[in-house]
């Protein structure tokens, strides 16, 4: 029998804490943000999840959620709400609720804000221990500002110019009531 995980309140939020499993609002898990890229929610924890890596995302107009990247993980992306720019492969799509795109391992992409509001976005990706990660340069993603200047296959080289901030609560009208 698999035990109920324990849950931890912090000033930021309700975070796990040990194995098992568990049921949160993503509106009660800390969020975290980089100054420049996009919000998301820490809903799975630090890493917690060890097949499956999941968040919730949201960007606002002309925000990109992070740098255009291709990683070993299979990734999917399902828009739930607003409208927003994703740069496959180095074409540009453009995106509103309820599209779903999929990224096989090493597919090139990056999500960018559009519309007039917020675009919430679910975001699950496989977990390899490999971890392979490249940032190339790229000139659609360097017209949303989401694209390195020099390639890289080193995140923390990528995101120099983003620091990532502490977690911090929910921010209201992030998500939408649907």
């Amino acid at each position: 029998m698999v035990p109920e995980r324990t849950m931890t309140t912090t000033d930021a939020g309700i975070v796990p804490a040990g194995p098992g499993w568990h049921v949160v609002n993503a509106r009660e898990v800390p969020w975290r943000e980089r100054e420049g890229l996009g919000r998301w929610s820490d809903i799975e924890g630090d890493g917690q999840f060890e097949q499956l890596g999941f968040q919730i995302s949201v960007l606002y107009p002309g925000v990109p959620a992070c740098m255009y990247h291709g990683e070993s993980d299979q990734e999917d992306f399902l828009v739930v709400s607003g409208e927003c720019v994703a740069i496959v492969e180095g074409e540009e799509l453009h995106l509103k609720q309820w599209d779903f795109v999929h990224c096989p391992p090493m597919t090139e992409h990056v999500f960018v804000g559009a519309g007039d509001g917020p675009c919430v976005i679910v975001m699950v990706g496989t977990r390899i221990e490999d971890g392979t990660i490249i940032y190339p340069v790229n000139e659609v993603a360097a017209k949303h500002g989401a694209s390195v200047e020099t390639e890289t296959p080193n995140p923390p080289e990528a995101y120099a110019d983003y620091p990532r901030q502490e977690p911090s609560a929910y921010r209201d009208g992030d998500l939408p009531d649907l």
